[in-house]
């Protein structure tokens, strides 16, 4: 019997019901308000390379329990869980692909998986994206939607953000072009390691882009907010990320910066 699917969905910004179909036709964009709702890792591939051309890397890996870690459940009965909704080993989807004509590693976080969270998997995963990109001389694009570091990995997740910048700061020293770009939420461990490196720093609009969540910031500063914090448009004003990108044109502007960067590449990263 084929499982129901419901004809109508709600607007997280504007409360408005839509249409579904309405809704994924145009790429999960509210045509109301333009709120971007979250999407799979795959359907985001799907949307910025060229058909065919992507070549997943590492797909087996699968994250490890050093802690013996245990809350309500213990840690490998969540990560089952997740593999068994996301169909996926783990929170990052990464591999080689080719955009508007321009090779380039792309790595694409799933927030679906346990919050998109950083454990040594996807830390891993991006370091070798990073080195593929030098050895094949590439640009690198990562799609950033996180939580922060995996609290079940302890310390071994935030070892994570060191390692990923290491792995960057060669890229950059090579002169190879990293674009990040920011999606709803990208927040934590993600947001204070690779995600906020790159040469050139994309959001999607209304994405919450921080560290700490709001309510963490006011409750510890003692003082209200401004309207909008944390929203990729107020970031932008402040100078924290460089372009906002509307998801119908996220691979136009993709392929045109990979392009343009590649020209501008030289070794040992001098232009």
């Amino acid at each position: 019997m084929r499982e129901y699917e419901p004809q109508w969905t709600k607007c997280d910004a504007c409360n408005q019901m839509l249409y579904r179909r309405e809704v994924e036709r145009n790429l999960m964009v509210c045509p109301k308000c333009n709120y971007h709702f979250r999407i799979s890792a795959t359907r985001r591939l799907g949307l910025v390379v060229d058909e065919g051309s992507f070549v997943e890397h590492d797909a087996g890996m699968e994250p490890l329990d050093p802690l013996h870690f245990r809350d309500r459940v213990k840690y490998p009965e969540r990560i089952k869980e997740s593999q068994e909704t996301t169909r996926r080993t783990e929170a990052m989807l990464g591999g080689k692909g080719i955009i508007l004509g321009q090779p380039a590693m792309v790595g694409v976080m799933d927030f679906e998986f346990m919050g998109g969270s950083m454990g040594s998997v996807v830390g891993e995963k991006v370091a070798r994206l990073a080195e593929r990109a030098e050895e094949e001389g590439c640009g690198l694009v990562i799609f950033c939607s996180s939580g922060g570091a995996r609290m079940q990995e302890g310390i071994f997740s935030l070892m994570q953000m060191a390692k990923t910048s290491a792995a960057l700061a060669r890229l950059k020293k090579k002169g190879f072009p990293y674009i990040s770009v920011l999606t709803d939420p990208t927040t934590g461990g993600v947001s204070a390691s690779f995600a906020m490196l790159g040469d050139v720093i994309l959001a999607e609009p209304k994405a919450v882009i921080g560290f700490a969540g709001q309510r963490v910031i006011e409750q510890t500063i003692k003082q209200k907010l401004p309207e909008g914090f944390q929203r990729s448009e107020y970031l932008l004003e402040r100078g924290m990320i460089d372009i906002i990108v509307e998801r119908r044109e996220m691979k136009k502007i993709l392929g045109q910066l990979l392009a343009m960067l590649a020209k501008r590449m030289r070794p040992e990263g001098r232009v």
